[in-house]
């Protein structure tokens, strides 16, 4: 048993996605979150800077004594997952390779897309994984630059965001019978995803399709939380405004959190005079 949180890490609020799994499958294990909204999006940014901002990220999850930590942003996996995972001692998942394998499980007539952000597309990760597993699938991968400002600004349901949708994936319309929902903020998009490709499309949360890596990790390393262990704390962290992550987050969990807005470069920089 270990009673140590487990950390997610985010260019913003899309990770919420995978907590919200994670809170239905594991309620009894405790969770720190942080989310980089302050320079979300990280699709458009450099491979470098994706890889330094992550790693201050996992820096900082390491602060909270985390005992593993989840990805949970398909373009941070893209750049700088496997580098990561290969420096430290504890278990470090990534949210594509789960995602991968549940499309490939879905699809009936081999024909798969797949939507993330500029980075993971030209990554062309999803594609090496996804063929890696099965030869036969056909794979057609398209950046979807405009949504992930679209959640961040929490404009999921709006007139906007439904003409944005519609525009952007109506050259896939027809074409694939599974999708794979490649970056963590689109779910919150899902039900305008869903009513553009139709009901016939299967929908892939690729986040949510990490939560049972976790979960066997957790069995596996023997490193699950104690149900005897006193009340779960929960700690969201953002480096932007706390009050728009706030409702977003409220809104997709369905409880009341307490979030706290910090200054990565300043506890770095506290933690290590410690």
């Amino acid at each position: 048993m270990d009673n140590r949180p487990i950390g997610f890490l985010d260019s913003g609020v899309g990770g919420l996605t995978v907590v919200k799994e994670l809170i239905r499958q594991l309620p009894h294990e405790e969770i720190v979150y942080i989310g980089d909204s302050a320079r979300a999006p990280y699709g458009p940014r450099p491979a470098d800077q994706i890889r330094e901002y992550t790693w201050q990220l996992v820096k900082f999850l390491l602060t909270k004594n985390v005992k593993m930590i989840v990805f949970a942003c398909n373009t941070a996996t893209a750049v700088a997952w496997e580098e990561i995972k290969a420096a430290l001692d504890i278990p470090v998942l990534g949210v594509i390779l789960p995602g991968s394998s549940a499309a490939i499980k879905v699809t009936q007539g081999k024909k798969l897309g797949v939507i993330a952000t500029p980075m993971t597309i030209s990554s062309d990760i999803y594609r090496q994984k996804v063929q890696l597993l099965d030869p036969q699938v056909e794979v057609i991968s398209m950046a979807c630059p405009k949504f992930v400002p679209l959640v961040e600004s929490n404009q999921t349901q709006s007139s906007i965001a439904k003409k944005v949708v519609y525009e952007t994936l109506a050259p896939l319309v027809g074409k694939v019978d599974t999708l794979i929902l490649g970056c963590t903020h689109y779910p919150l998009l899902r039900p305008i995803i869903q009513n553009v490709m139709g009901p016939e499309v299967a929908l892939i949360d690729s986040g949510a399709e990490t939560v049972r890596d976790i979960s066997v990790l957790l069995n596996y390393f023997e490193i699950n939380r104690s149900r005897e262990a006193k009340a779960k704390n929960d700690y969201f962290y953002t480096t932007a405004g706390v009050t728009s992550f706030q409702e977003m987050a409220e809104s997709w969990l369905g409880k009341a959190i307490c979030v706290e807005q910090i200054n990565l470069e300043e506890v770095l920089h506290e933690s290590s005079d410690l």
